[in-house]
């Protein structure tokens, strides 16, 4: 689909915000005339990205979500840590966990990054079907991390084995 009609379609839903996700956007280049496009446009504009493309050409009316991957996942190699540097105030930082291996990772890359104060928020997920939210709201509140822990709702809304939603 070109970019025209990307842009066309989610204008004419009349959202005042709209998420740019699925894979990974910034794969495409056009993504970031997307991205331009849509703030032009006056819409809340929010980015997810897996964290392994650079997110500093994207434009900064963006609300970029960008996603570290766990060791647990096998994707932790694909991350792209010079991102860290690139965060602001605009952004948040999503980690999802499968174990508390990965939660001890994870607590570890916040401490050591700071990114509760260089990203708006930090988002903890559990592995939906690994790792019990209740386990790993007990974790956060027990070293009182300063983030916040969110699940997987498209897992909830659509089903684990959902595709293209």
């Amino acid at each position: 689909m070109a970019l025209e009609e990307v842009l066309s379609e989610a204008l004419a839903l009349q959202t005042p915000m709209v998420l740019v996700t699925g894979g990974e956007p910034l794969l495409q280049d056009p993504c970031h005339d997307l991205l331009t496009a849509l703030c032009d446009a006056g819409k809340i504009v929010l980015l997810e990205t897996s964290g392994e493309r650079d997110i500093s050409r994207v434009d900064p009316r963006v609300h970029r979500i960008v996603d570290f991957k766990a060791p647990g996942s096998g994707e932790c190699d694909s991350n792209r840590f010079e991102n860290i540097a690139a965060l602001t105030r605009n952004d948040e930082v999503k980690l999802v966990l499968a174990d508390a291996a990965d939660y001890a990772w994870a607590k570890n890359l916040i401490a050591a990054h700071a990114l509760h104060e260089r990203a708006a928020h930090v988002l903890l997920s559990p592995v939906h079907g690994e790792l019990d939210p209740q386990e790993l709201v007990a974790w956060v509140l027990e070293d009182q991390l300063p983030v916040r822990v969110q699940l997987q709702l498209h897992k909830y809304i659509w089903g684990v084995d959902a595709k293209s939603v």
